[in-house]
């Protein structure tokens, strides 16, 4: 089985992250841009709604010039309820839909420190579901042999510190 296929073993229950901004930057920057995309949505929609109801209140043959008199005001207001719904809302959800993309990121980052310290002599684990599960198995073939140097290794000097105390 090529390091590819290898499939990724789970993180136990309790090792689940609870924090979902584990990436800030990354995470806020595209709950930011849905965030965006949302207000565009939202102008677009306050634009041609105010056009449709100015066209409807010219056309009404009584009461036209007092519609048209009100569409400002109620679509400002009908703008601000809906800016108040939406952007909080995409901005959670943009978070939450982020969190199985950098999680995985951020443990990669930690899994490479602690291997170049030699502390991590383990293979990398994700979360199941997380995405990027290919690239953890490549991550656990490209650092298998400088794990294997650090077992070696510690295994060396466990065992020099074993003869001199003998």
């Amino acid at each position: 089985m090529s390091p590819s296929q290898e499939p990724t073993e789970a993180v136990p229950e309790r090792a689940r992250r609870s924090q979902k901004l584990v990436k800030p930057g990354i995470q806020l920057r595209l709950a930011g841009t849905f965030a965006g995309l949302t207000v565009l949505c939202l102008l677009l929609q306050w634009l041609t709604f105010s056009s449709l109801l100015s066209e409807a209140a010219n056309s009404i043959p009584v009461g036209g010039e007092y519609l048209l008199d009100l569409v400002p005001g109620l679509l400002f207001r009908s703008l601000l309820i809906s800016t108040a719904v939406a952007l909080p809302l995409t901005l959670l959800v943009g978070v939450h839909a982020t969190h199985r993309l950098t999680g995985p990121i951020y443990r990669f980052e930690s899994y490479l420190r602690e291997v170049a310290r030699g502390t991590q002599l383990g293979p990398c684990k994700i979360r199941e579901g997380d995405a990027f599960g290919e690239l953890c198995a490549q991550i656990n073939a490209a650092t298998e042999p400088v794990r294997r140097r650090a077992v070696q290794s510690s295994g060396a000097s466990s065992a020099d510190s074993s003869s001199q105390a003998a």
